[in-house]
């Protein structure tokens, strides 16, 4: 990516689309049909079950941390949202500090990602590229390739303008200028977080043609290093869909994603629906989702049963324990990499998006999730008395957003003044900073 940031167009409302697609071969969406490729390195890379659960087990709880906790769901249920509907699981190393409701699964709204980011990690390791190749099927004369141009998507989740325009630079810098057959789109390729392969082929077409941008397309344009070019592909014929690319295509350029482990920052950070859908629906849909992450954490299935991968359901339940399991499994995911937590969830004080404006504690390490009667934080906080403390907060039982947050910042804040700030990051919570300057890769295919 030649971006590091999202335009906030991508992030809020509809993209806007060139409308119209043909049809090679008729074909379903690949959006939940993973590649036979894609399926044998799931079972290729599919870990073995931890010897014990990452969670403690959920009995005999901290007294004094159990006292704040009952404090907060008594303010709560004061408010007419009953203790059945909240669900606290906090822990430090190997102690059990608090737990409601611990093992019970509930809505757990935009913590469901951590599932996904779980679950993609397992599949694929931290350092995974997504790779999208374009192809032809004809002869290159004079710029012009008389031919189609195929792209084979392999499920990026962030294709977007600033990709687009790399690829048209690179196929410039080949002397390619103009395609005489139609952009024949195989496999599962999204452009601007659009599952729709037509409609993504037609955002590509787009953004190929610096002379056919639209204003959102030019303003993501500006983003992008002063002296960039503007690419300027035209294809004369239309945007189809194939099952699989033509036996005679000769490769031109792939490109390659951001490293998945930064894919998931992003995701987690702006907590991208549409990315989420698309990264879970790559490693196989919400089913494979749930059975990788309760097969990492050691928890039963029954603490986490998913609907989707983003969490736009309150039938997406998990247990506050599964969530701090699930934190727990990605940190040891991450380590091979050198990485940790902080790599792929937002830090407060540090990394912008979605909790901007939220009065948390300064790195804190986190996910929140949000529909209209569910709100919930989960991630690690540091502290100097407890060390790194893992924390689950799942609040329900009616509409009630910005005041279920302002309790759990006020519940977190209580916590880390009892516990004192951590003088410095803790090793498990510190950033690779190794990573800051990885993009996404351009380059001709040999």
């Amino acid at each position: 990516m030649r971006n590091a940031r999202f335009s906030s167009s991508l992030l809020i409302g509809l993209l806007s689309l060139v409308a119209g697609c043909s049809s090679i071969e008729a074909t379903k969406s690949p959006s939940n049909q993973p590649s036979t490729t894609e399926v044998a390195a799931q079972k290729e890379m599919a870990p073995s079950a931890p010897p014990a659960p990452l969670a403690v087990a959920p009995s005999n709880p901290d007294a004094a941390t159990t006292a704040t906790i009952q404090q907060y769901l008594k303010s709560l249920s004061a408010q007419g949202f009953p203790q059945s509907a909240q669900g606290i699981w906090i822990q430090a190393g190997d102690r059990l500090l608090a737990n409601h409701q611990g093992t019970t699964p509930l809505s757990a709204a935009s913590l469901t990602k951590v599932a996904t980011s779980l679950a993609a990690l397992q599949t694929f390791g931290a350092d995974h590229r997504f790779e999208t190749v374009l192809a032809t099927t004809g002869t290159v004369e004079n710029g012009v390739v008389k031919g189609d141009l195929i792209v084979q998507g392999n499920g990026d989740p962030f294709f977007v303008w600033e990709e687009a325009i790399a690829v048209g630079n690179a196929l410039n810098q080949m002397g390619i200028k103009q395609v005489t057959g139609d952009l024949i789109i195989v496999g599962r390729f999204f452009m601007n977080f659009e599952t729709d392969p037509g409609k993504s082929g037609n955002l590509l077409k787009q953004g190929l043609n610096s002379k056919t941008w639209s204003g959102e397309a030019a303003a993501q344009y500006q983003t992008l290093p002063p002296g960039t070019p503007k690419p300027t592909v035209a294809i004369a014929g239309d945007v189809k869909l194939a099952t699989a690319p033509p036996s005679n295509a000769t490769g031109l350029v792939r490109h390659r994603s951001l490293p998945l482990a930064e894919l998931l920052k992003k995701m987690n950070r702006f907590s991208n629906n549409m990315m989420a859908e698309i990264v879970a629906s790559t490693v196989g849909g919400a089913k494979v989702v749930s059975a990788k992450a309760a097969q990492a954490t050691g928890m039963p299935q029954s603490e986490i049963l998913l609907v989707n991968g983003s969490g736009l359901a309150v039938e997406n339940r998990i247990s506050p324990r599964a969530v701090a399991a699930m934190f727990l499994a990605i940190e040891q995911y991450l380590k091979p990499a050198n990485m940790t937590i902080a790599d792929i969830f937002a830090v407060v004080g540090q990394d912008e998006g979605i909790l901007d404006g939220r009065k948390l504690p300064s790195g804190l390490v986190t996910k929140s999730g949000s529909l209209n009667e569910v709100s919930a934080l989960a991630g690690a906080l540091p502290t100097n008395q407890q060390g790194v403390v893992w924390f689950v907060m799942m609040n329900g039982g009616g509409a009630n957003l910005e005041g279920f947050r302002a309790s759990q910042e006020k519940l977190l804040s209580t916590l880390a003044t009892q516990w004192g700030a951590a003088g410095s990051v803790p090793a498990n919570l510190a950033v690779n900073r190794d990573r800051a300057n990885l993009k996404s890769i351009v380059e001709k295919v040999n």
